[in-house]
C-alpha cells in the first residue's frame, strides 16, 4: 500500500498533487469515497508522462461543481447523461471526474444504459486490463490498489488485454484505441484480444460508432509524445478516414510537426511545461480546407482545447509585436518579457515566426542568455556577505543579471559600486568572557570557597603548619633557616574583630594551599651546595684553645 503512495506523491507534478489533493478534501467533505483509476494508474506504474488525471467517484459529482468553483478550479465541460465533469484544475492540470456507473448495451453503436454502482463494477466497464485499475484516495484505506482483472501482470507483460468478448462490439472506439495504445507504447495485442480485433476489423463494427467518442479520440492524439506517429500508424490501419473522412497523411504539416517534438523537449529540460496539444493540432490540420478545421474543433468536447488551438496566431502576433517594440529593446527587457509570456505562445512563434529580429531574440532566450546566469554569483558577493541567507537576495541576484545582459557591469570597480549599498552590516562582536568572583579565583584548583550564612562572615579555621621539603631537610642545622618562636595564641576575642579577619583569612588561604612537590632534581642539587660551604664550626673552636695553652 505504502509504495502506491509513494508511488502517486513522487510521479504526479507538484500542481497535478495540489490537485488531486483539493478534489480529495472536497470529496470528503461531501462523504463520497474517491478513486484515482484509468490512464493514470497505468501510466502511474508504467513509469510514462501522466497527462491527465482521471477521478472516479462513488456518487453524483456534478452535486460538487460549485465547491470546485470556489476553490479555483474551472469547470470545462459537463456530461449531464454520464455525470461527468471535465477539469481545468489550478497549474493547468487536466482532470477528468466522473461517476463509477455500471453500463449495459442494448445495441451496437447506441449509447449504454448507465446507473451508479460501485468502484469493482466500474472497473468491468472498462476496455484494458491496463485501465481497469484503481487506487483508493479516502482516509480508511488511501494507498490500496484495486485490480480485479490483473492489469499489473500485463504491464509487465507489455501487453494490451480486452475485459470481455464483446468489447470491440459494444465500444467500437476501443479498436482506434487499441490501436493508438498500441502504437504509443510499442506494446502488441493479447493474441486473443488480437483475435476479437481482426475480427471487428472485418466485420466493419466501426460503423457503429458512436459520433460523439470520435472528438475524445481525437484530443488524444493531439496529446501523444510523437503524434506524427500515431497518425501514420491510424492511417494504415484505415481509422484515420474515420476520425475525419478528408484526413490524410498528405493534409499534416510533418515537418512543423517535428520540430513541435524537438522544441518542446528542449522547454522541459529548461523546466517549462508546455501544453502541446492544441498547436500539435494545428499543424495536424494545417492543410486542411477551414470547413474541415471547424467540424473537426466542433467535436472536440473540451472547449478550452479549441479556444487555445483557435487563439494561437493570435496569440503569437501579439508578442512578436511587443518584441519589436520599445519595451524590448534592451536584452534585460526582451527577457523580461518572454520570461513573462505563455510557453505556448514562445514556442508556437519560434515555429512560425518569419521576422529575424524576433528569431534572434528567441534563441538568445533559450541559449545565450541563459549561459550569463552561470557567471553568477560574483566573487564580490561573498566579499561583501551578500548571500543566499539575506532576504533580499533573489532581487539582488534578478537586478545583476539584467544589468549584466545589458553589459553595465563589466569591471570589478561597477560591480563594486553596485552591491555596495546591499552590503549588510558586521556581525555584532562576540561577548566578552564571564569571569569567576575574586574569592573563587584566588583559591585553590579543585577547591571551593569558603561559605557561611548572608550576613555573616565565616569564622578562621585553624592552620597547620605544613611539611618541609625534603631538600631543605637534608641541609647542615647551621644553615637552616631559624625556626620563628611560637606566636602567642590568639584569643577568641580577637579571633572575632573584624578588623583582623581578612589577613587571617589570606594567611589561612595560604596556608590550607598544599605544598608543591619538590622536582626530582631537588636532592643533588642541595648536596652540591652543600659542599660548596664552608667548614663547619668544630675547627674554628679548636684555634682558640691552641693559643691559650702557648699562653
Amino acid at each position: 500500500m505504502a509504495d502506491y503512495i509513494y508511488s502517486m506523491e513522487t510521479r504526479l507534478t507538484p500542481d497535478q498533487q495540489k490537485g488531486v489533493n483539493l478534489v480529495q478534501e472536497i470529496a470528503r467533505r461531501a462523504g463520497l469515497n474517491l478513486y484515482l483509476t484509468g490512464g493514470t494508474i497505468r501510466d502511474l506504474v508504467t513509469g510514462f508522462p501522466i497527462r491527465d488525471i482521471d477521478l472516479s467517484i462513488q456518487g453524483n459529482p456534478l452535486k460538487l461543481q460549485k465547491e470546485l468553483e470556489k476553490s479555483g478550479v474551472s469547470v470545462q465541460g459537463v456530461d449531464e447523461d454520464l455525470r461527468t465533469l471535465q477539469l481545468l484544475m489550478p497549474g493547468n492540470v487536466r482532470a477528468e471526474l466522473n461517476m463509477t456507473r455500471s453500463e449495459t448495451y442494448d445495441k451496437p453503436g447506441k449509447p449504454p444504459v448507465t446507473a451508479p454502482a460501485t468502484i469493482n463494477e466500474d472497473l468491468r466497464r472498462r476496455d484494458f486490463t491496463v485501465n481497469a485499475m484503481a487506487l483508493s484516495l479516502n482516509p480508511g484505506s488511501r494507498g490500496l490498489l484495486l485490480d480485479p482483472f490483473n492489469g499489473i501482470a500485463d504491464i509487465e507483460a507489455k501487453v494490451l488485454r480486452v475485459l470481455h468478448n464483446y468489447a470491440f462490439l459494444e465500444e467500437p472506439v476501443r479498436l482506434i484505441r487499441a490501436t493508438r495504445l498500441s502504437a504509443r507504447f510499442h506494446w502488441p495485442l493479447e493474441e486473443r484480444t488480437q483475435a476479437r480485433y481482426d475480427s471487428a476489423k472485418e466485420n466493419n463494427y466501426i460503423e457503429y460508432l458512436n459520433k460523439r467518442m470520435i472528438g475524445y479520440e481525437l484530443e488524444q492524439v493531439a496529446h501523444e509524445d510523437d503524434p506524427l506517429h500515431i497518425m501514420r500508424v491510424l492511417e494504415r490501419e484505415g481509422w484515420l478516414k474515420i476520425l475525419h473522412p478528408h484526413w490524410t497523411m498528405a493534409k499534416i504539416d510533418s515537418g512543423e510537426l517535428g520540430q513541435v517534438v524537438k522544441t518542446r523537449q528542449m522547454m522541459n529540460e529548461l523546466g517549462y511545461l508546455v501544453e502541446t496539444g492544441p498547436i500539435a493540432m494545428y499543424f495536424l490540420t494545417r492543410k486542411m480546407s477551414d470547413k474541415d478545421t471547424t467540424e473537426i474543433q466542433r467535436m472536440i468536447p473540451r472547449r478550452d482545447f479549441v479556444d487555445k488551438w483557435k487563439h494561437l496566431e493570435s496569440g503569437a502576433h501579439d508578442l512578436a509585436k511587443r518584441l519589436t517594440s520599445k519595451e524590448a529593446s534592451m536584452p534585460s527587457g526582451a527577457w523580461k518579457l518572454l520570461s513573462q509570456a505563455a510557453p505556448e505562445n514562445i514556442l508556437f512563434l519560434s515555429l512560425t515566426t518569419r521576422q529575424q529580429t524576433v528569431d534572434q531574440k528567441l534563441k538568445n532566450f533559450f541559449t545565450k542568455w541563459r549561459q550569463v546566469k552561470e557567471k553568477l554569483p560574483f566573487p564580490e558577493m561573498a566579499e561583501l556577505r551578500i548571500t543566499p541567507q539575506l532576504p533580499e537576495y533573489p532581487e539582488i541576484m534578478e537586478k545583476v543579471f539584467l544589468l549584466l545582459l545589458d553589459g553595465k557591469l563589466r569591471s570589478h570597480t561597477e560591480i563594486m559600486n553596485f552591491l555596495k549599498p546591499y552590503e549588510p552590516p558586521p556581525p555584532p562582536p562576540p561577548p566578552a568572557p564571564k569571569r569567576g568572583r575574586g574569592k573563587a579565583a584566588a583559591a585553590a584548583p579543585g577547591e571551593a570557597p569558603p561559605a557561611g550564612k548572608r550576613g555573616r562572615k565565616p569564622k578562621v579555621a585553624a592552620v597547620t603548619p605544613a611539611p618541609a621539603s625534603p631538600a631543605v631537610s637534608e641541609a647542615p642545622p647551621a644553615q637552616q633557616p631559624a625556626t620563628p618562636a611560637p606566636a602567642k595564641a590568639a584569643t577568641p576575642q580577637a579571633a572575632v574583630k573584624p578588623s583582623k579577619q581578612p589577613a587571617a583569612k589570606k594567611a589561612a588561604a595560604k596556608k590550607a594551599a598544599p605544598a608543591k612537590p619538590a622536582p626530582a632534581k631537588a636532592k643533588p642539587v642541595a648536596k652540591k651546595a652543600a659542599a660548596r660551604k664552608p667548614p663547619p664550626p668544630k675547627k674554628a673552636a679548636k684555634k682558640p684553645a691552641k693559643k691559650s695553652a702557648r699562653r
